[in-house]
């Protein structure tokens, strides 16, 4: 797949009364929703909502989405949406698809970037920007993108991105870009979240690992244990509970990759309540669905909590001017 860029021209700029968005519902469009962490991060952040729409192709994240949000009106896939279907978009937010960007690919020479099946599917976001003109919109993706792809992002979307570890509000590292015309945003207050902090103490059988040797790296080492198995090196990883998980992978974990951790002097796999902790989602937010549909959308979805503090800059007032888009030019070219 080939892009063209698709945002030419200069922004316009609006202002808004302190607190409105708290005061009345809005409208938002979210594109690639997966299980709507945005709805959960839009509630923490005490932003009314009267309509919800998802774009979302995965059968179980929309399962999870209904069960929590039963309200969210489901649009199908995000090439078919059309806009003038719509009504007046408030909000555009999205996390457009990491697999072709990620680095954990570099090493099997599958980096594609925007031209890559998945990730290509960008271009849409911005499509849909142009055509809905939301007074604001968010959109994020992996921090580990090589730099020519966070630039024609930051091209196409006429502002820079701020990166944010999700590691400041929960256990788990987790560097992701967001570019938005919200302004003021800083950098979340950091929690000192570890491990053992989320970690649940009651765990059934199937989770412990019993039938592999392990290899002791000490108490003060951030993998205070290795998993002698055949695999990736993060299957064989094992977290000290004083320290923070690595990155949930962005296109879900199962198997033998669910993070792991050293408890009572044994190696176990996270729990899904765990993880869903990690991304700072409620208690079995995910429940209903099978341990490894669970892992994976969690692993694809937003930490709730950074989202919730971005989001909650609309309620700020106006010590910074937000951009709106204007004139954004040709479509991009989708090959």
């Amino acid at each position: 797949m080939k892009y063209s860029h698709a945002l030419k021209g200069r922004v316009s700029h609006e202002t808004k009364p302190k607190g409105i968005l708290s005061l009345m519902g809005i409208n938002v469009l979210s594109l690639f929703d997966g299980i709507s962490c945005g709805q959960v991060a839009l509630k923490r952040a005490g932003i009314e909502v009267d309509n919800y729409y998802a774009s979302e192709i995965e059968e179980y994240s929309i399962k999870v989405t209904q069960k929590n949000f039963p309200n969210t009106i489901q649009l199908g896939s995000v090439v078919d949406i059309k806009s003038e279907s719509l009504p007046k978009i408030d909000l555009l937010i999205g996390g457009s698809p990491c697999q072709d960007l990620s680095n954990y690919k570099y090493d099997r020479g599958e980096v594609k970037g925007l031209d890559g099946k998945k990730s290509s599917l960008f271009f849409h976001f911005v499509r849909l920007l142009r055509e809905t003109k939301p007074k604001y919109f968010l959109l994020e993706n992996v921090a580990s993108m090589e730099k020519k792809w966070v630039d024609v992002i930051s091209k196409e979307l006429g502002v820079e991105p701020i990166m944010i570890n999700s590691s400041l509000v929960c256990a788990a590292e987790r560097k992701r870009l967001y570019w938005t015309n919200i302004p003021n945003i800083t950098q979340p207050e950091d929690k000192g979240i570890c491990l053992k902090d989320i970690i649940l103490t009651e765990i059934p059988e199937k989770y412990w690992y019993n039938k592999y040797s392990v290899t002791y790296n000490g108490e003060d080492k951030k993998v205070e244990a290795t998993l002698n198995l055949n695999g990736h090196r993060q299957a064989k990883e094992v977290y000290n509970l004083k320290f923070k998980s690595n990155t949930l992978l962005c296109d879900g974990n199962g198997g033998n990759l669910v993070k792991k951790v050293w408890q009572n002097g044994k190696v176990r796999k996270l729990m899904p309540i765990e993880y869903e902790r990690l991304q700072t989602l409620p208690d079995n937010y995910t429940g209903g669905l099978s341990d490894s549909k669970r892992y994976s959308a969690i692993g694809n979805g937003w930490t709730v909590d950074v989202i919730a503090h971005i989001l909650t800059k609309l309620n700020d007032g106006n010590d910074g001017i937000p951009p709106k888009p204007k004139d954004l030019g040709i479509l991009p070219t989708i090959i």
